[in-house]
């Protein structure tokens, strides 16, 4: 199933250079798109590969289209940023192929009396729904999900197959939560006893935004006597973990295996690559960018670019680097033992 150029840039808009009955059948980089596909150029390093490419239209900025107009075959859509209309693009395309669930409840899905399911859910095959939840309209709930007791999902939210959400967490619209991700489960709270550890009750609960999308195997625990809050719009890769009592702000992105310690308190619009750590209590303001496999160890007041790890070299190197840093505060001790027998020669000299 296709379109037509002209109904894509009415539907997306952007300006379009070229024939607008045009018809596409889908997006496709710039090395495989083929004669019926659109691509995108958002990396002007690339202009001399967009010039090659086989594809029926290009997405470019103002400045890539002025380069390539002269030599580019096809039709071009000129926007502000290509990268953004290639995903509302792919979105588009997607939705012209995409299989909806049938409304309704499946015959081997429990669902208890007391929870509301509206007319336009969906709830899959083997599915759990407890006492009191209430799925929105046009909610999916697949296969082998669990919805605990007194739980929330909101209007358009999709939670695919072995979701568990449990008691009275909460999630807004048009979410997304992928298979294996788990929300509410006990944060790591303990009191200590003479070495014995001694659980405390986590009782509150996960309140999760709209347009929030959760990937797979993500855990999100619930708070100790407060809320953990996810803010709209937030978006975590797969294997996050997440501890109770964190507030993280709208916008915020965390590439896979970030984990953030309890009570952390993130702002809005921050970036965290892949594998970077997060102490508990501590405070992040908004627009904070923290490079992959970074240890944040103190709270972090300004906005900026952070990167906190060691640059990577072959083991032998690194051993030999860690001894020289083990015996920093012996060399400082040395170097200024050294500085004051200097300074004493140049008085007695003086």
């Amino acid at each position: 199933m296709g379109t037509r150029l002209g109904a894509l840039v009415e539907r997306l808009g952007g300006q379009l250079v070229g024939d607008e009955n045009l018809e596409v059948s889908g997006i496709a980089p710039l090395a495989d798109a083929g004669v019926s596909h659109i691509s995108f150029l958002s990396n002007s390093k690339l202009r001399a590969q967009a010039l090659q490419s086989k594809a029926a239209a290009l997405i470019v900025s103002a400045a890539d289209d002025d380069f390539i107009a002269a030599g580019y075959h096809g039709a071009r859509i000129v926007v502000p940023n290509p990268y953004v209309y290639f995903a509302r693009a792919a979105q588009y395309f997607e939705s012209l192929t995409a299989i909806v669930p049938a409304p309704g409840i499946h015959a081997s899905a429990v669902v208890a009396d007391s929870a509301q399911v509206a007319p336009t859910a969906h709830i899959g095959a083997r599915a759990v729904v407890e006492e009191g939840a209430v799925i929105g309209e046009s909610v999916v709930i697949g296969a082998g999900c669990y919805i605990g007791r007194e739980a929330v999902v909101g209007e358009g939210t999709q939670l695919f197959a072995n979701v568990t959400f449990h008691a009275r967490c909460q999630i807004g619209k048009r979410g997304i939560i992928h298979s294996g991700a788990v929300i509410g489960t006990d944060g790591f709270g303990f009191a200590n006893e003479g070495g014995v550890y001694i659980k405390i009750p986590q009782t509150g609960r996960v309140m999760i935004g709209d347009d929030v999308d959760i990937g797979a195997n993500t855990t999100i625990d619930r708070g100790a006597l407060a809320d953990t809050i996810i803010e709209d719009g937030v978006k975590l890769d797969n294997q996050i973990q997440i501890g109770h009592n964190c507030h993280i702000g709208a916008h915020t992105a965390m590439a896979g295996c970030v984990g953030v310690a309890g009570s952390a308190k993130i702002g809005k619009y921050c970036t965290f690559g892949g594998a970077a750590m997060v102490l508990g209590h501590l405070t992040i303001v908004d627009k904070v960018h923290v490079g992959s496999g970074s240890m944040v160890s103190r709270s972090i007041l300004e906005p900026g670019q952070y990167t906190g790890f060691y640059p990577l070299a072959k083991n032998a190197d690194w051993e030999k680097s860690a001894v020289i840093v083990r015996n920093l505060s012996a060399m400082r001790d040395k170097i200024r033992a050294l500085e004051k027998i200097i300074k004493t020669k140049t008085e007695d000299e003086s």
